[in-house]
């Protein structure tokens, strides 16, 4: 359970932050009642996941929305926070669509995702990545070609179609 407070507590609270519309203090409530649920169900998780964010975010969400219905039951408390009825978007889809590009991108040959990681998120131009990784600009030019080609057919797979 440590191990898993230590993995995903930070990028939870984050998104359990702009679920509760920046309130610190439920959202670590929030991140503590979802931790206390995983652990008490360690034995329905599955071990052989590759990440355990989607079922953390979910249960989270769940969370927040039960929260904001037993605070509508029960009239408005004195001193409510002008935080209290802002809206909130829900990050829920990207946080999945983050994950599945990572998973996507961690199933690309070496030599793919290296191009991807100059040309993409080093934000490089075909130049200037094939520089610092010492091969032909055609080199570079195939190589982000066959990967975009081989991360959309995986995003595809997965269901991610935009």
């Amino acid at each position: 359970m440590a191990e898993l407070y230590r993995q995903y507590q930070r990028p939870l609270s984050s998104f359990v932050r702009r679920l509760t519309g920046g309130d610190r203090q439920w959202a670590e409530d929030v991140v503590q009642e979802t931790m206390i649920r995983a652990w008490r169900g360690a034995g329905r998780l599955d071990p052989a996941a590759p990440s355990l964010m989607p079922w953390l975010t979910t249960v989270a969400r769940r969370i927040v929305i039960d929260d904001r219905r037993r605070r509508g039951a029960r009239p408005a408390e004195s001193g409510a926070g002008p935080l209290e009825n802002v809206p909130v978007r829900d990050e829920y889809e990207g946080v999945l669509r983050r994950l599945a590009v990572a998973d996507a991108l961690a199933a690309l040959s070496p030599a793919h995702r290296e191009v991807l990681t100059e040309t993409v998120l080093r934000d490089r131009t075909v130049n200037q990545a094939a520089e610092a990784l010492g091969v032909p600009v055609g080199t570079v030019k195939s190589r982000v070609y066959y990967a975009m080609r081989a991360l959309r057919a995986s995003l595809q797979e997965k269901g991610e179609t935009s």
